[in-house]
């Protein structure tokens, strides 16, 4: 059903590009399959361990189809500090489009960590800093329920584990220049930024996907607030689209998390 209701509404517009075309395939192909099930997947040059089907087809959509973390810069050699790298499709996409960038690649689940660095080794992904800890305020680690596939989170509901963590800030400050700065760590982002809004100088671009969890405060007016105090201009997208939003409180039928944006920050 999930893939119906996609098919019906953008299908048109997925036809359109070769990678639209591609990402129908994968729904197609992968995303009714059993949840959380491993498997072996090609994209174009690339080859992948995939942790779940319907995360890969969706990521895929945003990263290449979409091009959330597509920037323009006019360095020879960009920085590019990935945090919550998942299983390495942003910097493979970081890789083919900015080919002599340094990067630096962060990824708080064990498991997951473990299937980061082989896609890494397969694909002849060089010249990425990895780093299996969690992004935090601190290096004194962090209780974390992995999902699985893209969700773990120190919000998250399942069993949680005690996950070494690093301090971003003490990161940032070593780097003249960070030429992206894409931060997709559910839910840890407003303590993560709030620790950090005072060295995001060097910084020219920034994704942040922002989260919003039942039963906690929300964030977003204080991130928003930091990136226009630190000279940032932003946009804010959502594909959530809600009917009847007063009454459907909720994020897709999520019990956990109430809502989830785009903030794509930048400096002119």
């Amino acid at each position: 059903m999930r893939l119906l209701r996609f098919l019906f509404k953008d299908l048109f517009r997925s036809l359109q590009t070769a990678s639209g075309r591609q990402f129908l395939w994968l729904m197609l192909r992968y995303a009714d399959r059993p949840r959380n099930k491993p498997f072996r997947a090609q994209v174009g040059p690339f080859r992948f361990r995939v942790i779940d089907g319907l995360s890969f087809a969706w990521q895929y959509k945003e990263i290449f189809t979409d091009e959330f973390y597509r920037f323009s810069t006019t360095e020879s050699t960009p920085v590019i500090y990935d945090c919550g790298a998942n299983i390495g499709m942003s910097l493979a996409y970081f890789r083919q489009h900015y080919p002599a960038a340094r990067m630096v690649a962060f990824e708080a689940d064990p498991t997951i960590g473990q299937v980061l660095a082989d896609n890494l080794t397969v694909n002849g992904i060089q010249n990425v800093e990895l780093i299996n800890k969690a992004v935090w305020i601190n290096d004194a680690g962090v209780d974390f329920s992995s999902a699985e596939a893209d969700a773990g989170s120190i919000y998250s509901t399942g069993q949680r584990q005690r996950v070494p963590s690093v301090r971003l800030r003490e990161y940032l400050l070593r780097e003249p220049r960070i030429d992206m700065l894409k931060m997709d760590i559910e839910g840890a982002e407003a303590d993560v930024l709030a620790d950090c809004r005072d060295v995001l100088n060097n910084v020219r671009n920034m994704f942040i996907e922002y989260h919003s969890y039942v039963g906690h405060p929300q964030a977003l007016g204080g991130i928003l607030q930091m990136l226009e105090t630190a000279g940032f201009r932003y946009y804010v997208d959502t594909n959530q689209h809600r009917v009847r939003p007063f009454l459907n409180r909720r994020y897709n039928g999520n019990d956990v998390m109430d809502l989830q944006l785009n903030v794509f920050a930048y400096r002119e």
